[in-house]
């Protein structure tokens, strides 16, 4: 459980990371609490807050063959999140490589399933019913051939878009496709050229530095949804991303 007192110190206590569920809607059988509660000095009474907390997870490929690829955008966010919100990815539970902190007082858990891309679900469905997250605070991260290199993109939720990880994971979380998505263009493939290659090539010299900056973006964009949900300021992202490269 986190806990943010009005001292603003956070403790951390770790589940048992040897339970495991098969599916989101199971209930653990041990009730795990992760959560944030502040005391609000202002009140007389200390009013407690307690927020919901967020499951954020990258979709990727593990290894270091798969490490800079275009597939592994998704790893590469959560990585970008990790090191601007100090927390450390030091725990493996559900075939998964996790981190337990916060977004300003905001709890949250991010994740970088090991299981392959295409089945990625085998992570996130156990994990959001382990920590009892709801739908509309799983957000996940992955690549996007439909949109331009670099161009970034949040909805509240959607289909699978004939991406197989995204697919795994609606399997996994029961059917329902009502989650937040945070999609990284990494573009089309040339010509006649092979989508399952272009995926798994690495970027080009002008390509990695557009997808450099879009991390920097994307981890102001993660803090914004975090802490205000989708509201104007995501509409006004989606826009600026939009004409990112076309200017008007």
């Amino acid at each position: 459980m986190f806990h943010l007192a009005s001292s603003s110190l956070l403790s951390i206590t770790y589940p048992n990371n040897n339970l495991h569920h098969p599916r989101y809607s199971t209930k653990p059988s041990v009730k795990t609490s992760f959560s944030v509660r502040c005391s609000v000095p202002q009140t007389n009474n200390e009013t407690k807050v307690e927020y919901t907390p967020w499951l954020i997870v990258g979709l990727g490929n593990p290894g270091n063959k798969y490490h800079g690829t275009r597939h592994n955008v998704g790893f590469e966010m959560i990585d970008s999140l990790s090191r601007n919100e100090g927390i450390l990815m030091n725990t493996i539970q559900s075939k998964a490589l996790i981190g337990l902190g916060s977004i300003g007082e905001i709890p949250v858990l991010l994740a970088k399933p090991q299981t392959y891309m295409n089945f990625s679900g085998e992570s996130v469905g156990p994990l959001a019913a382990y920590y009892r997250v709801p739908l509309r605070h799983i957000l996940l991260v992955y690549d996007e051939t439909s949109l331009p290199n670099g161009v970034l993109k949040l909805t509240p939720k959607g289909g699978h878009g004939h991406h197989n990880g995204l697919k795994n994971v609606i399997g996994h979380l029961d059917g329902s496709r009502d989650f937040p998505r945070f999609a990284i263009g990494i573009g089309n493939p040339p010509g006649t050229m092979d989508i399952r290659a272009f995926l798994l090539q690495k970027f080009s010299s002008v390509e990695r530095k557009q997808v450099d900056e879009s991390l920097e973006q994307g981890v102001q964009a993660v803090r914004t949804l975090v802490t205000y949900g989708f509201n104007h300021h995501v509409d006004r992202f989606n826009l600026g991303q939009k004409y990112k490269y076309n200017k008007v």
